[in-house]
């Protein structure tokens, strides 16, 4: 990846690991300066991946613009715990449009600021996967067909979180949600549903589309950053643990989310007008089961007869992102990786 790998020698000490670095090679949430975007005082859950991730992007962008900022929230988990009337965790011009709506008013917000002649000032769109893949999909694609100067952030914690943990567009196959009970002859969400934002943004061929995880806190910053350095319409889709949904243990988002890229089940890569253009490699491929296990909304895999065999699905499934993105050093990218794209 483009973004600079840091490594630390320190490891088991008490030592702060950017302490040892130059300024400029710290990451953006290590700096005495940093935006604080969303503050402290929202209402998320303890170990939320969602809170994570919007102050990761949103002091980056802020970096990234020397603080010329508007963001436009869609309704969801993100608003909701952000917002409590008549409060805000908010410290940066934000707006909050409807559930399916936000793509529309950062455009709208763009091209008033087009018509003003502040072309110093940028516009980002965000919401869940719900407001994104789902009810602001239609939206979505619009913006990207325009090519409407907006980066468009979603924060995938794979279901309707804030509405009852009901099954989304992103809910991947066998999780147990409200309304994709572990029961019947194929529990869980069934195999062949969904779709992949990312990879229907980069069909759009819009200038830039990347993936990350809170896991991965200096390649989000980075991809942020070069998202930043486009004009015209941009995807950023990040993978964001929810532990109330997924029935993860509070102090695991950050493990879960850095397995769900190391197993292959999320591939981490960044694509320019259609094509990708880097992959974050593999160090060490985990078996599904380590990110399964971890997660209550698969527990039944684990306690069925019939679960080794979905458990296998879901491997293939991971397998076949590895080989169609090149994940591993020695496995370029398939020839049908590159026609998907």
């Amino acid at each position: 990846m483009p973004v600079q790998q840091i490594k630390f020698y320190q490891t088991g000490s008490f030592a702060a690991g950017n302490r040892l670095l130059d300024p400029e090679q710290r990451s953006v949430q290590s700096a005495a300066d940093r935006a604080n975007s969303i503050s402290s005082g929202h209402r998320a859950c303890q170990g939320c991946g969602e809170a994570l991730g919007a102050r990761y992007a949103l002091d980056a962008a802020m970096r990234a613009t020397n603080g010329q900022l508007v963001a436009v929230n869609a309704t969801g988990c993100l608003e909701v715990f952000s917002t409590p009337f008549p409060e805000t965790s908010w410290r940066i011009p934000w707006i909050h449009s409807l559930f399916g709506n936000a793509p529309a008013v950062a455009t709208g917000v763009a091209a008033a600021m087009r018509v003003k002649g502040r072309t110093d000032i940028r516009v980002v769109g965000q919401g869940g996967d719900g407001g994104t893949v789902d009810i602001g999909f239609a939206c979505l694609s619009g913006m990207f067909e325009r090519d409407d100067d907006v980066l468009y952030i979603c924060y995938d914690n794979e279901a309707y979180m804030n509405t009852g943990v009901q099954r989304s567009g992103a809910t991947p196959p066998a999780a147990r949600t409200a309304t994709t009970p572990a029961v019947g002859a194929e529990p869980g969400n069934p195999f062949g549903q969904g779709k992949s934002a990312p990879l229907i943004a980069m069909a759009h061929e819009i200038g830039y589309v990347a993936t990350a995880t809170v896991a991965g806190l200096r390649d989000l910053e980075y991809k942020v950053r070069r998202a930043m350095e486009f004009r015209g319409a941009r995807y950023l889709h990040v993978l964001v643990p929810c532990p109330l949904g997924w029935g993860s243990a509070s102090c695991d988002t950050i493990k879960i989310a850095r397995l769900a890229e190391q197993t292959g089940l999320f591939p981490v890569f960044e694509a320019e007008r259609g094509e990708v253009v880097s992959v974050s490699k593999i160090r060490r491929q985990a078996p599904v089961e380590e990110y399964l296990k971890l997660q209550s909304r698969y527990a039944h895999l684990f306690r069925s007869p019939d679960g080794a065999s979905t458990i296998a699905r879901l491997q293939a499934r991971a397998d076949r992102n590895i080989a169609r993105f090149g994940l591993l050093d020695d496995e370029p990218a398939s020839q049908g990786g590159e026609a998907a794209r």
